[in-house]
């Protein structure tokens, strides 16, 4: 296993065997509130993680046992001036922008809460294992903010915009199973299961090609919200880096070949 520190906060693991990175959430003390730093070194693990071209997946997961993420560090902020909040603000988007611009498949290990910026981290992901003790939502208009790291965008396209309202405008708590039910998250695990089966999705996806993984998660991205005319380019244009591959070489000669493939990467 390698293991790189980020600052004080942030860990990635990466496993050499399956090729699946783990972004680790490491503030215990603060139930990992995302402060100045921790914002920092998530956003650096995740620049590290997009350039790395053995990670294939990616897991983000937590330290603590009650809580992925409780959102931003509201103490740090009661101590900020209007100008020291302003200068902040691009540190802490470059966090959340990190983990939704990593290239790679990402899957979310959600337990305990993940409440506003922690939510908003899980819903950068492309998948979200959240186990029965999870607890998720929204609630920053309770504290007279609005969600800052891409809650009024993410969640619409995970729930439709009557359901991301609601949740939003009324700053509710959601806990797991009705979390399931409305789409918050993709799979419920039993009681402290999370980090297992995202870890064993991630391993799902790592064993297929790194190329076509990257290529497939780019059209998925870019096309959502397009005309059918001009998501069906950008599916072709991204078919097009995956064609002339090697791994589409390796790929073709495996499956006629009855093994499995090692692929190449490129």
């Amino acid at each position: 296993m390698d293991i790189t520190r980020y600052g004080d906060h942030v860990e990635v693991r990466i496993d050499p065997a399956t090729h699946v990175a783990e972004l680790v959430l490491d503030r215990p003390k603060a139930m990992n509130a995302v402060s100045t730093a921790m914002a920092r070194g998530i956003a650096a693990a995740c620049a590290a993680l997009a350039a790395d071209t053995a990670a294939r997946a990616v897991v983000l997961s937590s330290t603590h046992e009650r809580a992925f993420c409780v959102g931003a560090d509201l103490k740090e902020r009661n101590s900020f001036t209007d100008a020291e909040l302003g200068r902040q603000r691009p540190q802490a988007r470059a966090a959340y922008t990190g983990v939704l611009e990593l290239p790679q498949p990402t899957v979310a290990a959600v337990h305990g809460y993940a409440l506003g910026g922690g939510f908003e981290l899980a819903l950068s992901c492309d998948l979200i294992v959240a186990d029965t003790s999870a607890v998720v939502g929204l609630p920053e208009v309770s504290v007279g903010v609005i969600p800052g790291g891409g809650g009024t965008q993410l969640l619409p396209r995970r729930v439709g915009a009557a359901r991301a309202a609601e949740l939003v405008f009324t700053a509710r708590r959601v806990e797991a199973v009705e979390a399931r039910e409305l789409g918050l998250v993709d799979r419920l695990a039993g009681p402290g299961a999370d980090r297992e089966e995202a870890l064993e999705m991630a391993g799902r996806i790592a064993a297929n090609s790194p190329v076509g993984l990257r290529a497939a998660k780019r059209a998925l991205r870019t096309g959502w919200g397009q005309d059918l005319r001009a998501g069906l380019e950008i599916e072709d244009a991204a078919w097009r880096t995956v064609a002339f591959s090697g791994d589409r070489a390796e790929g073709v000669a495996a499956f006629n070949e009855k093994r499995t493939p090692q692929w190449p990467g490129v």
